[in-house]
């Protein structure tokens, strides 16, 4: 049995898309010199002509490979392996064929991919519809050139493009299926109107709040439903990138309450209660820290926007209320605490009882059991 096969049987791959990883060559989208990180965690750099069993290994395995670092700004040779940013990769393929499962092409579908990458899905993709089915676009001038080359080696030639992949290609709409490679803090609206009523969106929807989801969209006529699969987190979109980092400032304008609520609560409730505040406290991020002796610490500060607002509240054992600190236009401790008391309200639903739907004009809106249930400020 092949390296290949074996990788198929670990990954419970079956059917058209088991045959369509077989017919692709993996070893051609993976470069002679990378970063491997495995799926169960730890970067190490592999070297083909240095190492060449070790890369093989790293090649059939559940084994991500960082193949550009900062949008081509840090040397691969000289990167720091958790300092420096990864821009570009061939994804672990555990997480990418759950993302192809969950996208389920037909024969002869129409695919949009967003993100080509170094074009190992698109070559997938087109082995299981057709290569002349399959367009696939990438930001990346020099990512896209290499990506049509890999292509090219291993037998494929799907169309690639140089473009922003938050605009699709309305030239070849309608799609049957939207496969994103990037995540997003916000589906575009342009993915909605150029895939066909019934066709399916499949995207690592990231807003920001905690790791990502892997969300299947069914398009209708003005806009695209669906529900949370499994988490899943990857490189965003460019066109949405966002600084994300906590940092107190102006704390003489700041303003300190107290709360009942014991911010452990929030950290602690789970999936659903994480979705509930991301629909009532959207662009926020939360950052819990737990210390020896069972202090809590939770810090939120609005997503992209280094002024803007910030809030901290400490969890001490024994305490009767918890002390708030905020600063802002926005109050984040109040609106996350509104969240999570909405969120009980409601009788404490898990992920499996939300869904998102996406408007053809990029409007998100998160509801619970059904669509018509949406969660609002």
């Amino acid at each position: 049995m092949s390296r290949a096969e074996d990788l198929a049987d670990l990954l419970g791959l079956s059917g058209p898309l088991r045959e369509a990883m077989l017919a692709v060559p993996r070893e051609v989208f993976v470069p002679d010199a990378g970063v491997a990180s495995p799926a169960n965690g730890g970067r190490y750099p592999i070297d083909r002509r240095a190492r060449p069993e070790e890369w093989q290994r790293a090649v059939y395995s559940n084994t991500a490979v960082i193949t550009q670092w900062d949008d081509e700004q840090t040397d691969p040779a000289r990167v720091d392996l958790y300092r420096d940013t990864p821009s570009s990769s061939i994804s672990e393929p555990g997480i990418a064929f759950t993302f192809l499962t969950v996208l389920g092409p037909r024969d002869h579908d129409r695919v949009l991919e967003v993100g080509t990458g170094t074009g190992y899905t698109a070559a997938v993709l087109s082995a299981r519809v057709g290569e002349h089915n399959v367009t696939s676009v990438e930001v990346d001038p020099a990512v896209a050139e290499q990506a049509a080359a890999n292509l090219k080696a291993a037998g494929f030639a799907p169309r690639v493009l140089v473009t922003d992949g938050a605009d699709g290609h309305r030239d070849d709409a309608p799609y049957d299926r939207v496969h994103a490679t990037c995540a997003v803090r916000r589906v575009p609206g342009a993915w909605v109107t150029q895939t066909r009523p019934g066709g399916v969106i499949v995207v690592p929807w990231q807003p920001g709040y905690d790791f990502g989801w892997i969300v299947r969209l069914t398009v209708a006529d003005e806009a695209a439903h669906g529900r949370f699969h499994e988490r899943a987190g990857y490189m965003m979109l460019r066109d949405q990138r966002a600084e994300m980092r906590f940092s107190v400032h102006h704390e003489d304008k700041a303003v300190t309450t107290t709360t009942r609520l014991d911010p452990r609560s929030i950290v602690d409730a789970g999936e659903g209660a994480e979705l509930a505040i991301t629909a009532l406290a959207p662009d926020v991020k939360l950052i819990p820290i737990r210390a020896s002796g069972g202090t809590v610490s939770v810090s939120l500060y609005e997503i992209g926007e280094p002024e803007g607002a910030w809030a901290a509240c400490d969890y001490e054992p024994g305490g009767d209320a918890f002390e708030v600190t905020q600063y802002g236009e926005r109050r984040l401790w109040d609106e996350v605490e509104e969240a999570f008391l909405r969120w009980l309200e409601l009788g404490s639903p898990g992920a499996d009882r939300f869904g998102l739907t996406v408007m053809v004009d990029g409007t998100h809106m998160l509801w619970v059991d059904e669509p018509g249930r949406v969660l609002d400020t």
